[in-house]
C-alpha cells in the first residue's frame, strides 16, 4: 500500500467509513494474528489480542502522525498489546542457554535445513519458533518472514537498531539450538562429517 493509499484509507476511517476500516483489518489481520500467536503461544489469547489490536488501532488512528509506514505502526500496536497480555498473565517461558553453541554448529544446522523440502522446512521452523521466548519469536518473524528492516523493527519494539540486531542474532542462535534438537540426528551427523 502506497503512502497516498494509506492516507486516503486513514482519512476515510476517521471520517466514519467502516468499509475502509474493514479493508485495513483485512490487509493486516493475518500478520497481527501470526505475531500474536508467536508471542502468546495460545490460539485463543492470540485471537483476543488481535481483536484488541484492531480496536486500539481504530481508536488511535486520528493520532497516527505518519512518521512510519501504517504497517509498522499496526505491528507496534500489536506488539504492545501482546506485551500487555503477557504482563497481565505473568507467563514465563523457558529460555535456551546459548553459551556453548558455536558458529560452526549454526552453519551445520543451516546446511541440514537446506536439505529439507521447502514445505517441511517451513513447518519445522514454525514449530521451533513456537518453542522460543515471545520476544525472540516476534523479532525473528518480523525480520525473516515479514522482511522488515532493522530500523522498522526498532521503531516497533522501542529499541536502538543495534540492540535489535544483537537480539535477532541471539534469537537466531536459540532457534538453531531448538532446530538441532528437532532434526534427525543422522542428518546432522552427515553434515558434520562433510564439514570435517
Amino acid at each position: 500500500m502506497t503512502t497516498d493509499q494509506e492516507t486516503i484509507i486513514i482519512n476515510q476511517i476517521i471520517g466514519g467509513d467502516t468499509q475502509a476500516f474493514a479493508v485495513l483489518v483485512d490487509r493486516y489481520k493475518d500478520l497481527v494474528f501470526t505475531l500474536a500467536i508467536r508471542m502468546l503461544k495460545n490460539r485463543e489469547e492470540a485471537e483476543e489480542v488481535s481483536q484488541d489490536t484492531f480496536i486500539k488501532v481504530f481508536k488511535a488512528l486520528p493520532k497516527f502522525k505518519g512518521d512510519s509506514k501504517l504497517s509498522t505502526w499496526v505491528y507496534k500496536v500489536a506488539y504492545n498489546t501482546c506485551l500487555d497480555r503477557i504482563k497481565k498473565n505473568k507467563k514465563h517461558y523457558n529460555d535456551v542457554a546459548i553459551d556453548s553453541f558455536t558458529e560452526h554448529q549454526i552453519k551445520t544446522v543451516d546446511n541440514a535445513l537446506d536439505a529439507l523440502e521447502e514445505k517441511e522446512q517451513q513447518q519445522t521452523i514454525q514449530d521451533c519458533l513456537q518453542q522460543l521466548a515471545s520476544k525472540d519469536s516476534f523479532l525473528l518473524s518480523l525480520f525473516y518472514f515479514e522482511e522488515l528492516s532493522l530500523e522498522e523493527i526498532s521503531h516497533i519494539v522501542n529499541m536502538e537498531t543495534n540492540t535489535v540486531k544483537v537480539n535477532i542474532h541471539r534469537a537466531r542462535k536459540r532457534l538453531a539450538i531448538i532446530l538441532k534438537q528437532q532434526l534427525e540426528p543422522e542428518t546432522i551427523q552427515r553434515y558434520e562429517r562433510e564439514r570435517s
